[in-house]
């Protein structure tokens, strides 16, 4: 083969890996996972997308939708390993990756087991193995003796290796999707939302050569996502909590403009409500005559004053 020829070669090779390289799964981009992460050591399953598998584990199938989750690489949404797996892969794409402690749940610290007061735990969940949440610290009751109790701060999954196996099964464009993908994977939900393009008019101040401000006023089109806020969504501590932040990531990685929450209150048929003090201001209350009710109380006013005055 020619220099020439040996050149050109090359050139196409480049090319090829070029093509290659842009047409993989990138930061930014949302992809429909399905998946299942299991302990390395005893293969115990810890989360799946799949309800057999989830059954066969004894999960209770009930309380949560299994179905394939939409990601946004970049978002964390994944495993930083598992991420680097997506990251130039293909949709159609499966395979199994190793997620070291350090890069799941964190290595065990002996540190975070304290002994604390008994007191602090609430009567009913004071018994080895109980979930309890201490000065803003979520922990495990070990043990507990008279009035003092060991409580283990780590996460249940600290020390654990892990190995997640998943399948890529497509690519998501739309932005409804991905947002509703997204706020799935903070509350563990699905909303419904819609994205409508809104036009709004804005003003601006410039300056002439003279220096004069001169105020102008522009149209310009703003996109809004709005979500249909369940009962369940309002709830959510991490939503009570995070809603500005969750809401600006859906901004910053959908290019929106605006997030807007709508409650929704359906009807339930209760009634009218009564008034401010109880029955008064319920039903046949405009019937009452004010001065009449005054009169019919046995209250003298100068017993008051005088038991007042006394004090």
């Amino acid at each position: 083969m020619s220099d020439q020829e040996q050149a050109d070669a090359a050139d196409e090779a480049e090319e090829s890996e070029t093509e290659t390289d842009a047409g993989g799964l990138e930061d930014g981009d949302f992809v429909r996972v399905a998946y299942t992460i299991r302990t390395a050591d005893d293969g115990r399953v810890i989360d799946t997308t799949d309800e057999e598998t989830a059954e066969d584990a004894e999960i209770d199938v009930d309380e949560y939708e299994f179905e394939p989750r939409i990601i946004a690489l970049g978002a964390g949404h994944v495993f930083p390993t598992v991420e680097e797996a997506f990251v130039g892969g293909a949709v159609g794409d499966e395979g199994t990756v190793d997620v070291p402690a350090e890069d799941a749940f964190g290595e065990y610290d002996p540190d975070e087991v304290e002994t604390v007061k008994a007191d602090k735990i609430p009567e009913d969940d004071r018994y080895p193995g109980a979930q309890v949440q201490i000065d803003n610290q979520q922990g495990h009751l070990e043990t507990i003796i008279g009035g003092r109790a060991r409580v283990d701060f780590n996460h249940p999954l600290a020390g654990e290796d892990l190995e997640y196996e998943y399948e890529i099964i497509e690519a998501i464009d739309d932005r409804e999707e991905q947002a509703s993908g997204m706020l799935g994977m903070y509350l563990q939900e699905a909303p419904e939302v819609r994205i409508e393009t809104v036009t709004e008019e804005e003003e601006t101040v410039t300056e002439d050569d003279d220096g004069e401000e001169t105020v102008e006023t522009e149209e310009v089109e703003k996109d809004v996502l709005y979500v249909t806020a369940t009962q369940a969504m309002q709830m959510n501590q991490q939503w009570m909590f995070q809603k500005q932040q969750i809401a600006q990531d859906l901004m910053d990685r959908l290019d929106l403009d605006r997030v807007v929450i709508e409650e929704v209150i359906e009807g339930g048929g209760m009634g009218g409500l009564g008034g401010m003090m109880g029955g008064m201001g319920g039903a046949g209350a405009g019937d009452v005559d004010i001065e009449e009710a005054l009169e019919d109380v046995d209250v003298d006013a100068d017993e008051i004053v005088d038991e007042i005055d006394e004090e």
